[in-house]
């Protein structure tokens, strides 16, 4: 089989407390990396969290995102062009943005963290762009050869630091004019990074994406209109983040798999950014989008329910989401496959198809990564096993394979 596979995990996985103990002298005593003995104890720590992934099942093999504090990485702060912002002024952000909401307390003048920005024309740089390289051949090390296909690398979405930003503030005046030069230089970025991770023997990759999600929130869509700065609807923003993510892939090889995670907000403590069936994007997005699958969020009633996947084309996949990484609490393994049943009966109503062969096109995960953040989770590493040994009995049980 090639990605994506019956049983699946979106990414993230808990970090163990010798690698954040490691990552804590570096922030707590600020010494490098090296002195620290972080790649030692990162490599150790990929290849028993890649071992845990092989021994559950699992063939989409990745580094649990152990390299990361985030899940977005470093990559937008390897590209050309780009500057780091420390607790950037609110009125650069759209305070109806779901995250923005959720991080700028009220009557607060600041975005606490960090927030990029393109301060100049972005271009890729190979020889700076290391981080996503990096993590996988970390993976590649503790995998054989012929299953490097299998390895999924997630990637953050194209559009991640433009749809918090107000108006024409993801990128300074003198750099772009408007967005569409500026999607432009991003897609550019992303087929350079995508085609020289496909050199080093990528083939399977899943962009995480919470801002596509948004916008099936009412509360974004209704900060949108009244919102008098920006310009067009938030339909003409869907559509130009569906061709800026059209045209990030436009070069790759038919051999190499993309996937998109419409993902909710998993932030410290479990918590969600967004609520919001998926009716009002998913006809335009399943079928415009030119991605393989779709990784969608369905452990909780606030994404709605399984209708929208009528608008699944037959030439595309989904990955369903039922067992929620937010809570430990486990889950009811037939009541589970009942729930993928009826998703898989209305891909078959859109598709003509039996259930059987609308099955054919659907896989099972848990709803989210486990540690989007590299601390402050409700789960314990025995819930974690538990709940991804759930997603490979189920699948195994539906499908018999991987």
């Amino acid at each position: 089989m090639a990605p994506p596979f019956r049983a699946e995990h979106l990414g993230s996985l808990l970090r163990p407390d010798e690698l954040l103990s490691v990552r804590a002298t570096i922030r707590d005593n600020g010494i490098s990396a090296e002195e620290a003995g972080l790649p030692a104890t990162e490599k150790k720590a990929v290849g028993e969290v890649v071992k845990l992934q092989q021994d559950l099942g699992f063939k989409a093999i990745n580094s649990g995102e152990y390299n990361r504090a985030r899940f977005w990485g470093l990559f937008w702060d390897e590209i050309e062009g780009t500057i780091r912002l420390q607790d950037a002024d609110a009125s650069m952000f759209r305070l109806y943005h779901p995250d923005v909401v959720s991080l700028i307390e009220k009557g607060r003048k600041v975005m606490p963290g960090e927030s990029v920005i393109a301060g100049t024309k972005l271009s890729h740089n190979p020889s700076k762009s290391l981080s996503n390289l990096y993590e996988l051949k970390l993976v590649q090390a503790f995998v054989p050869k012929s299953e490097w296909g299998n390895i999924k690398l997630t990637v953050i979405a194209p559009s991640w630091f433009h749809m918090r930003y107000k108006q024409g503030r993801a990128y300074a005046k003198e750099a772009y004019a408007n967005d569409e030069e500026y999607f432009t230089d991003v897609a550019k970025v992303y087929q350079a990074e995508l085609m020289m991770l496909y050199k080093a023997g990528l083939r399977n990759v899943q962009f995480d994406d919470p801002g596509m999600a948004y916008f099936c929130s009412k509360d974004f869509r209704a900060g949108w209109e009244e919102d008098k700065d920006n310009v067009g609807t938030w339909e003409d923003l869907l559509d130009a983040y569906i061709k800026l993510y059209n045209d990030s892939i436009s070069a790759l090889p038919a051999d190499f798999h993309t996937g998109i995670h419409l993902c909710r907000g998993n932030f410290i403590g479990g918590r969600h950014f967004s609520e919001g069936a998926y009716d009002i994007i998913a006809k335009k997005l399943f079928e415009n989008l030119k991605v393989n699958t779709f990784y969608l969020e369905y452990d909780t009633d606030r994404s709605g329910g399984f209708e929208p996947l009528r608008y699944l084309p037959k030439d595309k996949n989904v990955v369903i989401g039922v067992i929620s990484t937010k809570v430990p609490q486990l889950e009811d393994k037939e009541t589970t496959k009942e729930r993928l049943y009826r998703a898989a009966d209305f891909v078959a109503e859109g598709s003509g198809q039996t259930r059987d062969e609308a099955l054919n096109r659907i896989c099972v995960s848990p709803q989210c990564g486990f540690s989007t953040h590299e601390s402050g989770y409700p789960l314990s590493l025995d819930d974690e096993k538990k709940k991804l040994s759930l997603v490979r009995q189920i699948a195994d049980e539906i499908w018999g394979e991987p």
